[in-house]
């Protein structure tokens, strides 16, 4: 089974999964995936949040212009010095509790640019 998008190109196959636009490889062999920087506005947001999670705090960190394993470690080093758990969603880092002021020192002290968010 072959699908096409409106333009013409190729989204997906059988046989390699969904493409990629760009360079119309698999999307987990793309080659312009690695040469493309992550997005941002050089500003970390640090944000705390309950909602849809069972009235659990969590602190949220966005707008990191890293990749994913640079983003997986900085997450691990966050975890660590707050002494909780967390995890790394979509570019989005969760550290479980409300860690807001601590995390926002750290990130400092790395060099990041950092806003608090929210309330």
């Amino acid at each position: 089974m072959v699908r096409k998008s409106c333009s013409g190109g190729l989204v997906y196959s059988t046989d390699g999964g969904r493409m990629c636009p760009a360079c119309r490889q698999p999307v987990a062999t793309c080659a312009c995936k690695a040469a493309q920087a992550p997005s941002g506005d050089g500003i970390v947001r640090v944000s705390r949040e309950s909602k849809g999670r069972g009235g659990r705090t969590v602190t949220l960190v966005r707008g990191l212009a890293l990749d994913a394993e640079a983003l997986a470690a900085l997450g691990k080093r966050l975890r660590s010095a707050c002494g909780s758990g967390g995890t790394a969603k979509e570019g989005v880092l969760e550290v479980q509790g409300d860690h807001a002021e601590r995390v926002i020192a750290l990130l400092q002290a790395e060099g990041f640019a950092v806003k608090r968010s929210g309330g």
